[in-house]
């Protein structure tokens, strides 16, 4: 037993701190490497040795965070990540954000100078408790020569969801060591055990809920699923007769309810339309498009969001929706659909498919939804989806299957293109299954060190198709679109918003030893995801964003025409 009056040595105190993350569920550590992290780094060795723990070293602090990000996403469960002092543990902040806002259990373990050395111009000395600020559930100092256990202890606690009306989320274990910070000369690592396999893959799956009660009043409602509404939005949709529109990383866009392109519908059940939508129930959070939020604030629909447990998105009281906590509670606010409802959207959802695929087929290049469309066909195992216009792609033309087929995953929390292939990488390795990575080719070269993997690092199988057009192609969807047709600001939204470049990815790939393919049309890009995969791989996708707007603007007019038939024929 560790007293106040005894001080531990640094590998002492470590292997302390080592335990306690075992004790609290942590099977996956990410190690960036570090001198004044070094007791930890051994304490960890002697635990990955003994078969107690997997690490992954990295070299770049950034995206040793978001592995672990993707670790703890893929394994529902605490992945830590060890940094040095210094700016290595400000170049986490990314992660920590994102893991914030979306109540993911990532373990910040930051190595710092002992108090003597604070405020004396020593290297690598800053104030790092705190430096998360309130992105952060937990964060304490344990000084050089006491035992972390306590701290450790506390931050799984709070990490993991058990403080009340807290929802999980990232913590800070900021750990002073003094020297010594090697082990003593008697020591070694143990003899090698086997070690367990630390994945946790329950696959996607279907819920069933008991029908809606026959006492429910009938009411035009549509369930509106966000990122990670999971598969309980699926079955209320279905028990409730109610139509499902749902985003790609809701994990709830499957099933006989769901309708396809429903952000090109909105505005056909409008205010003004025969049949304007009463109510919404929302479940996880909707981010992806400018339809939905107008939804969300129009005066005359009724909202309400199913919150049984508190998360981590948005503070109460700043949202329109009710918070109901309870499911019983949730039907009588939703009530049940009539056939003729369901009915309109469903028709109206397969004229707008049909519609969509017709402009689609037409275009003898690919293009993004072409892409979108293509890729969530043919995943399987794990998909991951990159923020700007890939997710959004999938998100307009990605027909919905009958049942759950892959485990969806998207960096929502903040949005951020940043970390997206380490992200990735982490869910790959946490899962042990195929994944497949579709991003755009600037969030793909935002994080390009995320694909260095040192020597003897375990390699996950992972497809990264990435649609490379050169640039930023979202802005052209935006007003920037406006503005640079406008030809008033000159080349200034080229230069500034869609930043064009010229990289050759290929040879990216080959620097990193990555396989490398390219392809044109969405014929070549389906063979290449029905290819057998072992290891890593990128499917680069080349377009031409010159043309993206106006395809844009020719889907809207063939969806329009043809769903204004169907519903006025209805």
């Amino acid at each position: 037993m560790v007293t106040s009056q005894d001080s531990l040595t640094s590998i002492a105190a470590a292997r302390i701190a080592v335990t306690a993350l075992l004790d609290g569920g942590v099977r996956h550590v990410v190690v960036a490497p570090g001198s004044r992290s070094a007791p930890m780094a051994y304490a960890l060795a002697e635990a990955e040795a003994a078969g107690k723990v997997l690490l992954h070293v990295r070299i770049d602090e950034r995206d040793a965070g978001f592995t672990a990000l993707g670790l703890a996403l893929a394994t529902e469960a605490p992945a830590a990540v060890l940094t040095t002092s210094g700016t290595a543990v400000g170049n986490l902040l990314p992660a920590v954000m994102e893991a914030n806002h979306s109540a993911v259990p990532l373990v910040v373990v930051s190595a710092d100078r002992p108090e003597e050395l604070h405020g004396t111009g020593a290297n690598q000395t800053t104030t790092q408790l705190d430096l998360f600020g309130d992105h952060v559930r937990f964060a304490v100092d344990v000084a050089a020569g006491d035992s972390p256990q306590r701290a450790v202890a506390t931050a799984l606690y709070a990490a993991t969801g058990a403080l009340e009306d807290t929802p999980p989320g990232p913590v800070q274990v900021n750990l002073a060591f003094r020297d010594p910070l090697v082990p003593s000369a008697g020591d070694a690592l143990p003899t090698a055990a086997g070690h367990s396999v630390f994945h946790y893959d329950a696959g996607p799956q279907a819920l069933d809920l008991p029908a809606a009660s026959n006492a429910l009043a009938e009411r035009r409602t549509v369930v509106l699923a966000g990122h990670d509404a999971g598969p309980v939005a699926e079955a209320f949709a279905r028990a409730h007769g109610l139509p499902l529109l749902a985003e790609p990383s809701s994990n709830a866009r499957f099933g006989p309810n769901a309708v396809g392109p429903y952000r090109v519908l909105l505005e056909h059940f409008g205010p003004d339309s025969a049949t304007p939508i009463e109510r919404v129930v929302l479940f996880g959070r909707a981010t992806l498009s400018r339809p939905v939020a107008a939804l969300l604030a129009r005066p005359t629909v009724e909202s309400a969001i199913y919150q049984p447990v508190p998360v981590a998105w948005y503070e109460a009281g700043r949202r329109r929706e009710t918070p109901i906590e309870t499911l019983p509670e949730l039907a009588r606010f939703a009530g049940q659909g009539s056939g003729d409802w369901l009915d309109s959207w469903l028709l109206a959802g397969a004229a707008a498919q049909h519609a969509l695929d017709g402009i689609l087929a037409g275009e003898s290049a690919a293009n993004g939804p072409s892409v979108g469309a293509t890729v969530w066909e043919h995943s399987r195992g794990k998909l991951v989806l990159g923020s700007s216009n890939g997710i959004r792609d999938v998100d307009l033309a990605g027909q919905p299957h009958p049942d759950p087929i892959a485990t969806v995953y998207a960096n929502r929390g903040l949005a951020g293109i940043d970390g997206t292939i380490a992200t990735a990488t982490g869910i790959a390795l946490g899962s042990g299954r195929e994944t497949t990575l579709l991003l755009g080719d600037v969030t793909f070269l935002h994080d390009a060190g995320g694909l260095l993997l040192g020597h003897g690092e375990p390699i996950p199988d992972l497809r990264i198709v990435v649609l490379n057009d050169s640039g930023g192609a979202i802005f052209s969807l935006l007003e920037h679109g406006a503005v640079e047709d406008s030809g008033a600001y000159g080349t200034a939204v080229e230069r500034l918003f869609s930043t064009p470049h010229s990289v050759n990815i290929a040879a990216l790939a080959a620097a990193y030893g990555v396989g490398h393919q390219a392809v044109s049309t969405t014929a070549e890009l389906a063979e290449a995801l029905k290819s057998p995969l072992k290891g890593r791989t990128i499917v680069e996708v080349r377009v031409d964003r010159a043309g993206l707007r106006g395809l844009h603007a020719r889907i809207k007019e063939a969806v329009s025409g043809a769903v204004g038939k169907v519903l006025t024929a209805g």
